[in-house]
């Protein structure tokens, strides 16, 4: 009796382990959305630092999550649903709600407006994201600003001033950076995948060099760098869209697809000739 039941434990290990493996994702992906939730509660207490360097933190933890399902196989349907739920709110709410209660409060309707079409952008943005991953075939490109990065360009602006704007006059300044960023997520424009970077570690120790520098200058001056970073990685993908539409010829890009830094979307023909409703791109 003793010899059988060792034996069902030991089978039922690598059962154990499996199941163990599948919830290691969805572990990284529910502390995304306990940083979310905690930027909130923060943020209505005016901890405006607390509640920027959460936003920071769930963005390092939503890149994990999807490392470590890559790497251990573990993709699911329903990691990739909670995934995007809990992305809605740390990168859509959250921020929206930092932002508010940081700098747009003294515009009133107008602040809570803004905020509220940054969460509808953001949402937009993740569903969007969802649709073209199964038929995207360019990996290095987003469509459309990512979340993440919308959410960084709030949080390490917020980071690098937090006692805010105290007037109306500043708060309308600050308005660009939580509606510049919703156009940016639901537009076409592509952003780089940073993943996707080739920094050449096969070749050379300089990409590996330059992470230390720039790990040193976060580490010397976090609020400085964030920014920077924040802001580069926007206006590169800024600069990108119009030195292609600039040097973009009449006839080039009819593919059905949409071309690095294209605004608009190219209806391929169906087999009738006709092009297919909008509706289908989603």
């Amino acid at each position: 009796m003793l010899d059988k039941r060792r034996s069902r434990r030991r089978e039922d290990r690598p059962q154990r382990f499996k199941r163990g493996v599948y919830l290691l994702p969805s572990m990284f992906t529910v502390a995304n959305l306990f940083c979310g939730y905690g930027c909130v509660v923060y943020a209505t207490q005016q901890d405006f630092d607390t509640a920027a360097v959460l936003i920071g933190i769930a963005m390092i933890l939503d890149t994990l999550d999807g490392f470590v399902a890559r790497l251990t196989k573990s993709t699911s349907a329903f990691g990739v649903q909670l995934d995007s739920l809990a992305d809605v709110v740390s990168f859509g709410l959250a921020p929206a709600i930092l932002a508010f209660t940081w700098g747009l409060w003294p515009l009133k309707r107008l602040g809570w407006a803004a905020g509220f079409i940054y969460v509808t952008a953001a949402a937009m943005r993740l569903a969007r994201f969802n649709i073209q991953t199964a038929t995207a075939t360019d990996k290095r490109y987003f469509v459309g600003m990512p979340s993440p990065a919308a959410a960084g360009v709030i949080a390490s602006t917020v980071y690098l001033f937090p006692d805010g704007p105290q007037d109306q006059q500043m708060a309308l300044a600050a308005l660009a950076m939580v509606v510049v960023p919703a156009l940016l997520m639901v537009s076409t424009i592509r952003f780089r995948s940073v993943k996707a970077i080739d920094v050449g570690w096969q070749r050379s120790y300089f990409a590996l060099f330059l992470i230390a520098v720039g790990l040193a200058l976060i580490a010397s001056h976090p609020r400085i760098a964030l920014v920077a970073l924040a802001y580069t990685y926007t206006v590169a993908a800024l600069l990108m869209w119009l030195y292609t539409r600039m040097r973009r010829r009449p006839g080039e890009g009819h593919t059905g697809e949409v071309a690095p830094g294209a605004d608009i979307y190219v209806l391929p023909k169906t087999a009738s000739g006709d092009a297919p409703p909008k509706d289908s791109l989603g």
